[in-house]
């Protein structure tokens, strides 16, 4: 999002750029949400001195992908000597570390260029490194679309896995998350519950515009059925157990594809982008967002986006979801504001339980309701593994006080 040629550019970007900056050096890189957290936890404490000093460098947006480029560059020397020496864990590690930095630094390129596309293979090619050395299964998959595109994802099954049908979960990151970290490198809290996991960047998320599949509509119609398609040919998927589950843009991402997939029999959702047209998040939020969009969609012209993103709503889809709801939600979501949630709770089909934490905004957690309360990655966790496994529950909300006290009302 830093000197581009061709790329998106819109109004806001360029009267508010000098903003942003100030706001960064003011605030750090976490100004928007918290970029640095979300990028370390799947890393694992090592990964924490990695970050101090990602975030003492960052101190403009033109600072982050150099600052993730050299971290990523270490951390896969690192990995490289590592398996020269038959350090093999060592070398797991670090080309895991290297896989999520090299991303990292893809996240504020908004156009295809050839920087973008060097890193894109070095995230690529460290990933598949540590796949070949992770303590459990992990195996590259291409999801063929109508349209003959593929979509990249991965697939990883269960440490200990010795047969047999499982239940699995689509993982359907953000706006500015990828698949590679969808999964912990250790104690994956799906994995950990006996569920193989199909982490995939969808139309329009971070890997598939580089490979030209640019957000629309019906692309994201047509992708729950070719997921599950793809999942119900593998020995070891349960095909009466598949779950999906999404968080930010992925909570709307998902939510369309699962409206359109029956077989998909539970979805939960998090940090959620329900509003019809995205108003808040692409006017009044970051100009970073709305730039980042129209790169996923492929579109430059901000005018020409701002008539598209009308067709962007969950309304005439949502109504057809059967399979049981969970909905992960901040009190004071900045990104999207929590009446279109609780809209969109109301016109789903089927059984649903909406979870509000008091005081949280779009990132669900950092405050004492999520420290106190029950934790939200593995709230969602619980939940799936129980929807799949057949148990019902009650239409609910659950509000998380401050204190931690939930309290249920009908829903």
């Amino acid at each position: 999002m830093a000197d581009r040629s061709g790329g998106p550019l819109t109004r806001r970007w360029t009267e508010q750029r000098w903003l942003l900056d100030n706001t960064i050096r003011a605030v750090g890189m976490d100004w928007d949400q918290p970029r640095s957290i979300y990028l370390s936890t799947p890393c694992g404490p090592e990964a924490n001195a990695d970050f101090a000093l990602i975030r003492q460098r960052i101190t403009k947006l033109a600072d982050a992908s150099p600052t993730f480029e050299v971290v990523a560059r270490r951390r896969e020397a690192k990995a490289q000597e590592a398996e020269k020496n038959q350090d093999l864990v060592t070398a797991r590690e670090n080309y895991f570390m290297a896989a999520i930095h090299w991303a990292a630094a893809q996240w504020p390129i908004d156009e295809n260029t050839e920087q973008n596309r060097s890193y894109n293979q070095r995230k690529r090619e460290c990933y598949t490194k540590y796949a070949a050395l992770a303590d459990h299964h992990v195996e590259p998959a291409w999801i063929k679309l109508p349209s003959g595109q593929s979509l990249p994802a991965w697939f990883h099954l269960p440490p200990g896995y010795r047969g047999g049908r499982i239940p699995v979960v689509v993982s359907v990151p953000g706006m500015d998350s990828f698949k590679e970290m969808s999964v912990a490198l250790y104690g994956d809290r799906w994995l950990s519950r006996g569920m193989a996991v199909l982490a995939v960047d969808g139309p329009g998320q971070y890997e598939s515009p580089v490979l030209e599949i640019y957000f629309r509509m019906d692309a994201w119609v047509a992708t729950g059925t070719a997921l599950v398609d793809w999942l119900v040919a593998r020995p070891e998927v349960d095909p009466g157990r598949i779950g999906l589950s999404g968080n930010s843009f992925g909570s709307f991402f998902g939510t369309i594809a699962a409206a359109h997939e029956p077989r998909i029999r539970a979805v939960s959702v998090s940090a959620v982008c329900h509003e019809p047209g995205f108003h808040t998040i692409f006017e009044e939020a970051s100009p970073t967002f709305k730039v980042r969009f129209m790169y996923m969609s492929g579109m430059t012209d901000e005018a020409e986006f701002d008539d598209f993103r009308k067709s962007m709503t969950w309304e005439g889809h949502a109504e057809r979801i059967r399979a049981p709801y969970l909905c992960v939600a901040g009190e004071f979501d900045e990104l999207s504001p929590l009446e279109n949630t609780e809209r969109l709770m109301k016109a789903l089909g089927g059984p649903k339980r909406l979870v509000v934490y008091q005081d949280s905004r779009h990132s669900v957690g950092n405050v004492p309701a999520a420290n106190l309360g029950p934790f939200p990655p593995i709230l969602m966790a619980d939940w799936m593994a129980a929807s799949l496994a057949g148990k019902t529950f009650p239409n609910e909300k659950w509000y998380v006080e401050a204190t931690g006290r939930v309290v249920r009302s009908p829903l």
